[in-house]
Parts: structure tokens; sequence; C-alpha cells
């Protein structure tokens, strides 16, 4: 099971030097992949959460991949209404050749209302524009202008809409912090879709939290906890056949981005125990 990380790459704390350092910290520390998440217009919607400065991930990803050697670089997720498909298409064949074949295309269809507004792309249209575009790429690629080779797509949401998506269309399913009951519905529900759709199961690529206790908890999403509670998930979720699991650390207040030493101290405690 391949082990990665979601990098913060947004918040007063982050710079190219930061990002720059997370990229050396995770891939020194033995992680798998490196990922992005993906906003274009920091509206107030989408500060709340995710200050300024926010730095766009093929951007981001396309510089880092000239700092790293080893690890796989993705984004979780790109918004995929946001921009049109074949120039999702072009910028993601191209990191993928300029990294070295290692890039992952994930996908979602968007939450921020005002930031659908003022990019003019109409909110209610997104899981159909998800969907095109997913489609759109896919084709594009074939063409060997796009020099794309395989290009892994996974597919992010809980919804049945989501998980129909990810059925239909994704090489995985790429559902975002779940709690451990959430994850076992949600994977139930998607193997019942894939059934019904006379489709393999894609492939699990859950992304989890990352927040490290001194204390057991109770209450709690999969990655929270004890070191021994977050080995637990990961065993656990190895047993279910996932695939890859990404690490997120960011837990929600923008100042931690001033400190990315205490996640990097989290990341190293959790591989330290799992590998």
């Amino acid at each position: 099971m391949l082990i990665g990380v979601n990098v913060p790459n947004f918040g007063p704390g982050t710079s190219p030097a930061v990002l720059r350092d997370w990229a050396r910290t995770v891939e020194g520390l033995g992680f798998d992949l490196l990922m992005m998440s993906d906003h274009v217009v920091v509206t107030p919607d989408v500060a709340e959460q995710y200050p300024a400065p926010f730095y766009e991930p093929f951007t981001a990803l396309s510089w880092l991949a000239g700092v790293t050697e080893r690890i796989t670089l993705g984004t979780t997720v790109l918004i995929a209404p946001y921009r049109h498909p074949l120039l999702v298409a072009r910028m993601a064949a191209n990191l993928a050749e300029l990294s070295g074949d290692r890039f992952v295309l994930g996908v979602g269809v968007g939450w921020a209302r005002a930031e659908f507004a003022a990019l003019g792309v109409p909110f209610h249209r997104r899981g159909k524009l998800t969907d095109d575009l997913i489609t759109t790429v896919r084709e594009a690629w074939r063409d060997e202008g796009y020099r794309a080779g395989h290009i892994p797509i996974w597919v992010g949401g809980h919804s049945d809409g989501g998980l129909r998506r990810a059925v239909r269309l994704g090489d995985a399913w790429h559902p975002l912090r779940q709690t451990p009951a959430g994850w076992r519905e949600s994977l139930a529900r998607l193997k019942n879709l894939a059934a019904a759709e006379e489709c393999p199961v894609p492939a699990l690529a859950p992304r989890i939290v990352l927040r490290l206790t001194d204390r057991p908890l109770d209450d709690r999403r999969l990655g929270e906890g004890t070191v021994e509670q977050i080995t637990a998930d990961l065993e656990g979720l190895r047993a279910d056949g996932v695939h890859a699991v990404v690490l997120d650390p960011f837990v929600g207040d923008p100042d931690e981005t001033r400190h990315p030493d205490v996640a990097w101290h989290a990341l190293a405690a959790v591989r330290k125990e799992f590998r």
C-alpha cells in the first residue's frame, strides 16, 4: 500500500522555500506521494478555510518535480469544472513527462459557490462538467502529440454521484476525511454501485486526516488519535485492499502553516511505526 502526504499549498506560512522544504522532507521520510489541493480564486468562502497565498497546483508541482527525484506528485483534488478539459489534458501530460511519469490526476466537482461564480462556471452543472472533463482528457491523451503515457485519474467524492463517477470513469476512488464508520458505509455503497453498473470496483485511494494526540480518541475520523490508533487505521485500510492512502496533516487552523515542523514530526512518527 502506498502512503502519501497532502502538502499545504496555501496559508500565511507557505512560500516557495517552505514548499521546497515540504517536498524534501516528505520524500526524505520515504513517502510515496506528494499531493496538493486546488483553488483558483480565493473568494471569502475559500479564504475561511484556505487563505492566500494559494499556489496553483500544476505550477507548484511542476516546480517541485525539479527538486524531487522519486516521489509521485498529484492533485487532491483538481476542481474539474474550473478549467477547459484540453488545457487540463495538456498540463497534466506535460507535468507527467517533465517529472518522469510521476503524476496522478485527482479530480473532484468542487464546493465553493462564490468561486464558481467568480469564474463564471455554473455551480449546478459541476457534476456533468466533471464527467465531461474526465472523458475528454482521456480522449485527448490517446493523441500521440500529448505524450501522456498512462496517467491515473483518481475521482473524489462519496455521494452516490461521486461513487458512480469513480466506478464509470476513474482508475481509483479518492474520498476525503472520513470516519471509520463513514468509510465502511461508503465502501459498501461503492461495491454495490459497481455491481449494479457491471463494472469492476476501482482502486481505493482515500485521503485521511493526520492528527496525532497523546491520548486515545473515541469519536474520531480515520487518522486521528495516538500513533497506535493511526497505525491501526492504516492496517485496517490495507486489509480492505486499499491501493494508496494520502495523509492530510492540515487540521484546519491556517496558522498551522507557519509551523510545518509540527506536521513533519507527526509524519515521521507514523512513518516510523508503519511501513
